[in-house]
């Protein structure tokens, strides 16, 4: 069987027809990086009105920065923890939801909502659950003896921003679970269950394994979702507080470059942040996707 190809008699409409593409990408992608690649070697005086071209100083500068160093960490567990927590979860519920058989449509519409929360409203959101004076959440876990303060204590501080976080992603997560599991025939865990599989059983051995390319796609996700996507949040709730401890890579490019002016190095780490979720992107396509099932 032949397969039929089309052939455009202009050899310029195929460049016409990605023009768009091309200029919104150009504009809106790779000029500002190329700016801010730009701006990674360059110090302005206080009033910005004179460039000077420094090299590698900004860079330096930043690795002799300890709490730069100590962003390196706290960046660390903010991420892994979003991204295991928000997929772990959105897992379980598609689970739940795909043995359901009346009313999944309704569940399923319920779940995808916070999706469409701003990120800035979702963070102000859990501020005010989580606020120590008015907030219903603190006053339930004194009942129990457990002393919540997100404004004094660092701890409280990045469980609150994972939370919500967290909060955030499940419906997006949840979304490609639920079509990868109904998607995989139900005669392979039906003959599964002949065999006396149980239920945990066939999800584990049959389910999860058909799952690793869509696992694989939102690890990806999510990933660069928790390093990019979650400034509005950490804005919203604690503003990279108190005493920086959810001042994570990505607010202290903002921190560093719209409150305390130093564009130079707000650039500096912004390259920074891209080249590591450029090798993180690099070792998963590189690594993981050898385990990948397709």
């Amino acid at each position: 069987m032949q397969t039929k190809r089309t052939i455009f008699s202009n050899k310029g409409l195929p460049y016409l027809l990605l023009a768009p593409q091309l200029a919104i990408t150009i504009v809106f992608f790779i000029w500002p990086a190329a700016q801010a690649v730009k701006s990674s070697f360059e110090r302005e005086d206080p009033f910005g009105l004179r460039t000077s071209f420094v090299w590698f100083q900004n860079y330096t500068r930043l690795f002799t920065d300890p709490n730069y160093l100590n962003s390196f960490g706290r960046t660390l567990i903010f991420a892994v923890s979003v991204t295991f927590l928000a997929m772990a979860i959105a897992l379980l519920l598609a689970a739940a939801v795909n043995r359901l058989i009346r009313s999944s449509n309704v569940y399923t519409t319920l779940l995808v909502w916070p999706y469409a929360v701003a990120p800035v409203v979702a963070g102000i959101l859990w501020w005010f659950m989580f606020n120590p004076s008015i907030g219903i959440l603190p006053y339930a876990l004194g009942q129990f003896g457990i002393t919540w303060n997100h404004r004094t204590s660092g701890t409280d501080a990045m469980i609150l921003v994972i939370i919500a976080a967290t909060w955030k992603q499940i419906s997006y997560n949840f979304l490609f679970f639920l079509a990868g599991m109904q998607s995989i025939p139900n005669s392979l865990t039906e003959a599964a269950a002949i065999d006396g599989a149980g239920p945990f059983k066939r999800f584990w051995t049959i389910v999860f394994p058909l799952l690793s390319p869509t696992t694989f796609f939102l690890m990806i996700i999510n990933i660069n979702y928790a390093m990019f996507d979650t400034f509005g949040i950490i804005d919203g709730t604690t503003s990279g507080g108190p005493n920086q401890a959810t001042n994570i890579l990505v607010y202290k490019v903002y921190d560093d470059g719209f409150l305390g002016l130093n564009i130079g190095s707000s650039a500096a780490q912004s390259v920074i942040l891209m080249l590591i979720v450029i090798a993180l992107v690099f070792v998963q396509f590189r690594f993981i996707e050898r385990r990948v099932q397709y």
